[in-house]
């Protein structure tokens, strides 16, 4: 199951299950928006798949013509954006078959190993442990709150100070916090998660700001478990819409050196993160970049990620934003 956020002609939020491919969105009828759905799921102990079967209504809208007009909405948000957390784990990707063998060259160097590295060896020997027990916790970043989250067809804008504005093609968990303060897991989204690549090579260090950007989540959710193999392309189109660069890429578990459950624990073991009613979008890593290609992307070019299993690609044109200097005042 499928679903999308998205506005009607006159403004109101709706919410609805894409169906025939993708080239349909059924609408869902009493609820508005994904976080009602799954506030009713949890109070009625419900699946949400269950839910949503139970409210399907009948009437059916054209995909196209509702992200045509812009009016596509992330999969998930929460009405104050400040109790949306938007997080991150970094180096979880074991790649391509070439880039896994030219990995694990590097990591049994154990004499030269970067602090990177090391950390993906770590996730290596020990992020997938036995059921019940607890694994290696991985590298996290945060990205911003709810603000930050773009969804498809809208511009991701990157700041004027920004030395790079470039695509991590990833698969993003969402969930939202229950009254009892336990994470519900809707399901899953692709993304764009977006990062500064130039600014964090300067210095490892560097990596929080290179993450504090927009980022893209949807059009869909995915509503169930991560496949264990997830396959798709990552493409940058020039501004007259033709691929200057593309390139497959692969997540879920057969992937990945850690396991869903370990980030997923690591994650949610703060309290911070346990309280109820907030809504948590978490990024899981990517082995592709075009970054790592030579590629520089322009204002004006478009970022596309396209997963079969999760619907309708995730296009987002890449733009510069002014900031204005701010004026600190003392008080």
């Amino acid at each position: 199951m499928l679903l999308v956020q998205f506005k009607q002609a006159d403004g109101a939020r709706r919410v609805g299950v894409l169906e025939d491919e993708g080239r349909q969105i059924r609408v869902v009828e009493g609820f508005a928006t994904t976080y009602d759905l799954a506030q009713a799921a949890i109070s009625r102990r419900s699946s949400l798949s269950s839910l949503v079967e139970t409210a399907l209504g009948t009437t059916v809208l054209e995909y196209a013509t509702v992200a045509r007009a812009g009016r596509l909405l992330a999969p998930l948000d929460h009405s104050d954006a400040a109790h949306c957390y938007v997080t991150g784990t970094g180096l979880t990707h074991l790649g391509s078959a070439d880039g896994r063998d030219a990995m694990h060259k590097k990591v049994n160097d154990v004499d030269n190993l970067t602090d990177s590295m090391r950390m993906f060896r770590m996730g290596l020997e020990g992020g997938k442990p036995a059921a019940g027990e607890i694994g290696v916790q991985p590298e996290w970043f945060y990205k911003g709150d709810g603000s930050i989250v773009c969804a498809g067809e809208q511009p991701l804008t990157m700041p004027h100070f920004a030395l790079d504005g470039g695509e991590e093609p990833e698969i993003a968990a969402l969930y939202v916090i229950g009254p009892d303060g336990a994470p519900y897991r809707l399901g899953f989204a692709i993304g764009n998660e977006f990062s500064d690549h130039v600014t964090e090579r300067q210095n490892y260090l560097y990596l929080a700001h290179s993450k504090l950007r927009v980022c893209a989540v949807g059009p869909a959710l995915l509503v169930g478990d991560l496949p264990p193999h997830v396959e798709g392309m990552s493409r940058i189109r020039d501004k007259d819409g033709q691929v200057r660069w593309e390139k497959p890429f692969v997540s879920g578990e057969q992937n990945m050196s850690h396991t869903v459950a370990n980030l997923e624990y690591h994650h949610f073991k703060y309290p911070l993160f346990q309280r109820p009613g907030d809504v948590h979008i978490h990024f899981f890593g990517t082995a592709t970049l075009s970054c790592s290609d030579g590629i520089q992307v322009a204002p004006g070019e478009t970022f596309e990620i396209d997963v079969a299993a999760f619907g309708p690609p995730l296009r987002n044109r890449l733009a510069v934003q002014q900031l204005p200097v701010p004026v600190i005042h003392q008080l």
